[in-house]
């Protein structure tokens, strides 16, 4: 709750305490002034004195309990003490209409204020008017004028009351939707913690399948070629050489990826040349035959798109040296509008993709999941026998400088 708010609340208590002590404050005040103003003797003034403290009484022990008791007493006590004097009229006649607004509904409040009016003219005009149209007329008038001016005062201050308290309540919801969107905001927080935590998990496991991975396989490969190169020591020392440099550059590749960092073919050439040398390298040490083309105006690209189509690439050569058994491969990029391709086919033996439940493995889903996360398309053709096909549609998002680089998102 604001410091406005709690003010407002210490000063609304403040005023029930002081509308409940204006009936025995009016009476005070009527006594007083009727002890001062009246020349009658002591004994009178004690029974004056006497039927306030009644009327105190009654108000104190029947306000809580029957509203109609409590005000048909009150109204009654009121014209007692209006006999006595004529300052309980002036004052104390307050407090009925007051009690009547407050406690009695409907009809019958307007019955308590009326009564309490006809009360007061009468004490003020010293008694009932006389029997006569004009007297009659004009004590009726007064009386329905006090009435008026009291219902219209009464009136007011409840719509003022209601008001208040509808903008009570709406400051309760509010305060609630409040808490309740700080309990979301808490709860967002930790899913977006997860979430990042989960992201990073799945980029180190690409990372390490798509660098680590690949180049075990390639060194394990290299290393069987030279064992079974025994008899020709040129070919076995080619073969432990190509090992010895894919176990450099694979573990160079993992300190890039612990760090985020692209990948290092990306840093001297543009992604045509790293494509191309890939291709290159990839048919040297597989010897298959391994062709690049790349069509449309090249261009510079975002670095995480340049990243995600050559890591593709390298996954689909990947799987195509240990499954496809193929004599020729081809890799095509291309630039087209606002979007770039790359298309990677072989003439392998294939598979048949309905019959793996898990989209041929974590590499495939790998490729997928890459493809997703820059809004892009992931296409898989394969038959047996009639080799793969592999296509990646992403959105052509330009470089741009390097203080304002942020990845494109979905």
């Amino acid at each position: 709750m604001t410091a406005t708010g709690a003010r407002l609340d210490r000063w609304e208590h403040l005023l029930a305490r002081l509308m409940a002590a204006v009936p025995f404050l009016l009476l005070v005040i009527s006594l007083v002034l009727a002890l001062l103003t009246d020349e009658r003797p002591w004994a009178y003034h004690l029974g004056t004195a006497g039927l306030t403290a009644l009327a105190a009484a009654w108000t104190a022990v029947t306000a809580p309990r029957s509203a109609a008791v409590h005000v048909t007493g009150l109204v009654i006590m009121i014209a007692a003490l209006c006999t006595r004097s004529i300052w309980f009229a002036g004052f104390f006649a307050f407090a009925g209409y007051l009690s009547s607004w407050q406690t009695l509904n409907g009809k019958w409040r307007y019955a308590g204020i009326t009564a309490t009016a006809a009360i007061s003219i009468t004490a003020y005009t010293g008694g009932l008017p006389e029997p006569t149209p004009s007297a009659i007329l004009t004590h009726l008038f007064f009386t329905a004028a006090i009435v008026a001016v009291v219902s219209l005062f009464s009136f007011s201050g409840d719509v003022t009351a209601e008001r208040s308290a509808e903008r009570k309540r709406m400051v309760a919801r509010l305060e609630e939707a409040m808490r309740e969107n700080a309990g979301l905001q808490a709860q967002l927080l930790v899913q977006a913690r997860e979430a990042g935590v989960l992201d990073e998990r799945q980029r180190m496991a690409a990372e390490i399948h798509d660098t680590l991975a690949q180049g075990l396989t390639g060194i394990i490969t290299q290393l069987q070629a030279a064992a079974r190169a025994e008899a020709d020591p040129a070919v076995r020392r080619r073969h432990l050489d190509t090992a010895t440099r894919l176990a450099r550059e694979s573990l160079a590749e993992a300190r890039r990826s612990v760090h985020a960092v692209g990948p290092g073919e990306l840093e001297s050439a543009s992604l045509p040349d790293a494509l191309a040398g890939l291709a290159a390298g990839w048919s040297e040490r597989n010897s298959v035959r391994a062709e690049f083309t790349a069509t449309g105006p090249e261009r510079p690209l975002h670095p995480e798109i340049e990243a995600t189509l050559l890591r593709i690439a390298q996954e689909a050569l990947a799987n195509i040296a240990k499954h496809a058994e193929a004599s020729r491969v081809g890799l095509t990029l291309s630039y087209i509008d606002d979007v770039v391709s790359l298309d990677v086919r072989d003439d392998g033996a294939g598979f048949d993709p309905a019959r793996s439940p898990d989209g041929g493995g974590f590499g495939l889903t790998s490729m997928r999941s890459r493809v997703a996360r820059l809004a892009g398309t992931f296409e898989l053709e394969s038959e047996p026998g009639s080799g793969t096909a592999v296509s990646a549609i992403v959105p052509a998002v330009p470089a741009v400088p390097a203080r304002s680089e942020e990845p494109p998102s979905a």
